[in-house]
Order: C-alpha cells, then structure tokens, then sequence
C-alpha cells in the first residue's frame, strides 16, 4: 500500500499550515492589542482625573501668612493668595493673649473683601524680646469651590 500525493492535496496541506500560522498570528495580534487598549483607557483614565483635580485648583484660594522681617526691627505679618482662585470676605483671628497684631491695622484692613492671586496684604507686627517665636493664626475666607475654608497657619520668628 503506498500512499500517493497529488499536487492538490499538497497545496490544501500548505494552505492549511498557513491557515495556522496566520491564525496564531492573528491570536498574538489580538492579545497585544487588547493590552494596549487596556493601558490607554488606564492612561485616560488618570488624564482625566487630573484635568477634574486641575479644574477644581482653579477654583480655590489658598491662603498662608508667614512673618517678614523689613528693616532692622520691623516685623510684618504677610497674609497672601497662593491658589489659583480669587478669596473673598477674608478674615484673620488669632488668640487674645497673643500680642502679636496692632487692633487698629488689622480692623482697618480686615475683612478684606478679596485677595487676588499672587497677591498679598501686610500688617504691622509687634515683635519684641518677650514675644513667642510661634504664632497661631486663623484665616476663613470664601472662594469659587467653596464658601467656608477655614487655615490656621503658624508663623515662626
């Protein structure tokens, strides 16, 4: 019994290894695919997430204050805006037994009714041998993304 090849079944015999290897290919293919899509949707994912974290800095204020020392015995105490926001209806507190702040300069100027970015506003400091080298501070004030935010800050010597 000899088995006999005619030259039609030699090319079905080819086209069906090509038929596999194309079709191994194509498996290869589509798993690589699949995992550059899931790494673009994760990509968009996160792209996303920082245009919505973006967008909500845009709306905020971020109020600090720190002490300037501006000649040799002058002190100012500096509240600025370092958010990306317009505060509105800025406000300033701190404790009763710290002497810190002239009454006078902070009523005359508080509330202040905005404080632009980048900008700032200064007040008379009483600095002194027996002042504490520690301050605490209450700043409140309204903005875009909200209309109770509320810092305290503690401006060192």
């Amino acid at each position: 019994m000899s088995i006999s090849f005619a030259p039609g079944d030699v090319v079905a015999v080819l086209a069906l290894v090509l038929s596999l290897v194309a079709t191994i290919t194509t498996i290869r293919f589509n798993s690589r695919q699949k995992s550059l899509i899931e790494s673009q949707e994760l990509l968009n994912q996160r792209l996303l997430a920082r245009e919505e974290s973006d967008a909500q800095a845009a709306k905020r204020a971020d109020l600090s204050a720190s002490l300037v020392k501006t000649g040799k015995n002058n002190w100012r105490l500096k509240v600025y805006n370092r958010g990306k926001a317009v505060a509105r209806d800025v406000t300033i507190e701190w404790p009763d037994d710290d002497d810190l702040l002239i009454q006078s300069d902070v009523a005359s100027k508080f509330p202040l009714e905005m404080l632009e970015p980048a900008h700032g506003v200064e007040l008379l400091a009483l600095v002194h041998m027996g002042s504490r080298s520690k301050h605490e501070i209450t700043l409140r004030w309204r903005d875009e993304f909200d209309d109770t935010n509320e810092k305290k800050v503690y401006p060192t010597l």
